[in-house]
């Protein structure tokens, strides 16, 4: 059974910094490609960063900067640093579990709550 648990979301205040985690069992963690995805309110869910099974990243330009995605493969963990962070990055914080090789092997977790306020 595959399963992927976020921790490390929480209220913080502008400008703060946040490191969520996301740790995955039940696949070859290895072969995978991580990413974090966010969903706010009322609105479409939309990619944060994505890491390969390389290394590479990719980021949305809104980010950009401030969020740093890493993976230790030994401890089958995807991280998301947060700094500087916004009212605008408020959302539930979900993490995802792609095999590029099979599209159908796509895998989310629960979500992890960040909520940026004074």
């Amino acid at each position: 059974q595959v399963q992927l648990a976020e921790s490390g979301g929480g209220l913080v205040q502008p400008g703060g910094s946040l490191r969520l985690s996301c740790v995955a069992s039940g696949i070859a963690f290895r072969l995978y490609t991580m990413g974090w995805y966010r969903q706010a309110p009322g609105q479409q869910r939309e990619l944060v960063a994505t890491i390969a099974t390389g290394g590479s990243t990719n980021y949305a330009d809104s980010v950009k900067g401030r969020f740093t995605i890493s993976r230790d493969n030994p401890e089958n963990t995807v991280y998301l640093r947060m700094n500087s962070l916004k009212p605008e990055d408020t959302a539930v914080y979900l993490c995802n579990a792609l095999n590029p090789y099979s599209a159908t092997r796509n895998y989310w977790g629960q979500g992890t709550q960040v909520t940026v306020s004074s």
